[in-house]
Formats: C-alpha cells, structure tokens, sequence
C-alpha cells in the first residue's frame, strides 16, 4: 500500500509539473507563430513540444503569464487571435520586423502591466482601447510608423509609469489632462510631428523624471511651473518652434529654468545641446 501512494504521489507530481497551458491560449500562440513566420524566428518553438519549452515563454499556474521575443526576427502581423492571451502580464517583442496594426483585441488582456512594441515597423493609430489596460504600466511603442493623435483614453491609465512613444509620427497635442497620469515617471515624445504648447498640466506630475519632447513642433514657452518638478533628471525640449531654444539636461539634480535658457548654461553644469 505504501509502494502505492508513492507512485501516485508521484504520477500526480509529475502531470502537474508538465501541465500545459488552455487549448485556447495554445491556439492564439499558434496563431501567433504562423502570423509572424515563426519557422523563421532567430530561437524557433517545435510546436509538437510542450508549450513550456517554447523559447521565450513563462507559464504560472497552467496560465501563460508573459512573452518576451525581443531580437527574434519576428516579421509579419500581430494577429487578433493575441487577444485571447487573457492572462498575459508582459508582452516583449522589442527589436523585429513587425508590420501592419496593433490589433484591437488586445484591449481583452486585462492583466497586462508591460506592453513594449518598440523598434519595429507598426503602422496605423495607436489603438483607443488600450486605454481600457487599466493595470498597465509601462508602454513603449517607440520607433515605429504610428500615426494620428495620442489617444483620449490613454489618459486613464493611471497606474503608467512610462509612456514612450518616440520616433513615429504622432500629430496632434499633448492633452491638458496628462496630469491624470499621477504615477508617470518617463514620457518621451520625441520626434514626431506634434504641435501645440507644452501643458502645464505637466507640473502636476510629481513623480516625473524624464521629460523628453525633442523634435517636435510645440509652441509658446515651456512653463516654468515643470522646473519645481523635485524628481526630474532629464530634459529635452529642443529643437520645436518655441519662442526660444532650451539646453538639454541630463543629470542627478536638477537645473533651473533660468540656467536651460539661451547662452547661460555652463559647462560646470554638466548640461549640453540635444
């Protein structure tokens, strides 16, 4: 009877260890795979494998908790089929070759806290309903060919830390109500083609450190108000239509306004030219 137990212990411990994933989600990464040429990635899947063996996945609980395949040669679309990763917490697929859209449905992952599509070839609006991603926070959809405006809803999202959406080709303002993002420690708009003045809502961010607005086309001044920010390391307004040229600044303590305008920055501060 003992000899028993032991095997069953055993049995039962080893059909949990090698417990897959939900055919459902199994489905959606197969989609995936296909979607984006996956035969052709740099680190491949054997999808006659166990799902728990596929490069770049982690798997908790039977759940599918995270993608990272940054650097992996992926080409092709993201397809709608990711929206029913619905436990996803981290999506990296930083540095390939992925077209087309952002599919919509990824507004169903409710879970995701990291959604990082940077260095890649997207196109088309940032989806509306990312914004419906109440947990995340940190997106990074920079270097790529989004275009449009920065969208409304992406203003609920107050649980974001990082918003970098740089090096599109973004138009549009910054909206007034960015200050809603209380949690926001680096945004980065930088080089797109986004006009308007610089919100003073901005000031209202206490826990920004990054400000990064370079290569746009703003206008007005920068509002004095953000130089009170007690946490922001780094600066970069230039080269946008103000009425007058800022020095960049990236450094542990903070400059004045007064030291950022015009000639009057020195070289003792550390602080150079974008």
């Amino acid at each position: 009877m003992k000899t028993f137990n032991y095997i069953a212990i055993f049995f039962l411990s080893t059909a949990f260890s090698f417990a897959n994933i939900s055919p459902q989600e199994k489905s959606a990464l197969v989609a995936f795979y296909n979607a984006t040429q996956g035969s052709h990635w740099n680190s491949t899947w054997d999808l006659n494998a166990s799902e728990d063996t596929w490069y770049g996945i982690k798997i908790e609980n039977n759940k599918l908790v995270e993608i990272n395949l940054q650097f992996n040669n992926l080409q092709g679309v993201l397809p709608l089929e990711i929206g029913n990763l619905v436990n996803l917490k981290k999506i990296n697929l930083g540095f390939n070759k992925l077209t087309g859209t952002i599919p919509t449905s990824i507004k169903n992952l409710k879970e995701l806290t990291s959604l990082e599509l940077f260095m890649n070839e997207l196109e088309g609006n940032i989806p509306a309903e990312l914004g419906e991603l109440k947990k995340l926070e940190s997106l990074k959809l920079y270097s790529n060919k989004l275009s449009g405006k920065i969208p409304a809803s992406l203003m609920g999202l107050t649980n974001l830390k990082e918003l970098l959406l740089g090096s599109n080709f973004l138009t549009g303002t910054i909206p007034n109500n960015i200050n809603a993002l209380t949690k926001l420690e680096k945004l980065s708009l930088m080089d797109n083609k986004m006009q308007g003045e610089i919100p003073v809502e901005i000031a209202q961010l206490k826990e920004l450190g990054e400000l990064i607005l370079s290569n746009n086309e703003f206008t007005g001044n920068l509002p004095v108000e953000v130089m009170s920010l007690a946490k922001l390391s780094t600066m970069m307004v230039s080269d946008n239509r103000l009425n007058q040229e800022y020095v960049s600044f990236s450094r542990k303590n903070p400059v004045s306004l007064k030291s950022m305008q015009g000639e009057t920055a020195t070289a003792t501060m550390d602080v150079e030219k974008e």
